[in-house]
């Protein structure tokens, strides 16, 4: 199992959750509307790290990014397994083609 894989398997265990628990028990209480938010919010600092050039803090920002994505994603019921298999589904295909049929 990878460490995304044990990442979601978390994140779904913490559904349901009492919120003073964990922080992803937290932030899923709180509804879509604030994973989403969070999610904005860290994807903006990996965009500012990544602009400052800082490897390290940039590593540490994207999986902030992939944590929040995760948990966002599972605030409205998308699994990583489902996210996976439209990443299988893309494999082969031109970016640009993907692009022009959505």
């Amino acid at each position: 199992m990878s460490a995304l894989e044990r990442l979601a398997a978390t994140i779904e265990a913490r559904k349901g959750a009492d919120p003073g628990s964990s922080w992803t028990a937290t932030l899923l209480s709180r509804g879509p509307e604030k994973c989403a938010e969070k999610f904005g919010e860290e994807s903006i600092e990996a965009v500012i790290e990544a602009v400052r050039g800082d490897p390290e803090r940039l590593r540490a920002e994207a999986a902030d990014v992939l944590y929040h994505l995760l948990v966002m994603c599972a605030a409205r019921g998308v699994t990583l397994a489902e996210i996976e298999a439209e990443l299988s589904r893309r494999e082969g295909e031109s970016g640009h083609a993907e692009k022009a049929r959505r």
